[in-house]
């Protein structure tokens, strides 16, 4: 069964682009610095992406009975949750900047 509508990203490539959730709702203004703040090897906001992209079960007798997740009902939190990533992600990029130049500063 397949959705009347595109997926959620899994991943974003480019930060200056437009982050797009779905046919209807794209993201802009996005700050730079919330792609440099990283978990492992991949940014926060792909990681909420990533979280929250239509995944079929692999079991078919799960996949038959509780496929139930679909991204358009939920699209308005994850935005929500994508804005609190972002300003939680600049403040921790601008935080590591500020005790990294304090270190410098201090040990030279």
């Amino acid at each position: 069964m397949s959705p009347s509508f595109p997926l959620c990203p899994a991943t974003h490539e480019i930060p200056d682009s437009p982050l797009t959730l779905d046919s209807e709702t794209q993201l802009t203004g996005v700050p730079t610095a919330a792609w440099d703040y990283t978990l492992g090897n991949r940014t926060a906001i792909d990681w909420v992406l990533d979280q929250h992209k239509e995944k079929p079960p692999r079991d078919p007798t799960v996949r038959e009975k509780f496929n139930t997740y679909r991204f358009a009902d939920h699209k308005d939190r994850v935005i929500d949750l994508l804005g609190r990533v972002t300003r939680v992600s600049v403040e921790t990029v601008a935080i590591v900047a500020e005790i990294r130049a304090a270190e410098h500063a201090e040990f030279g």
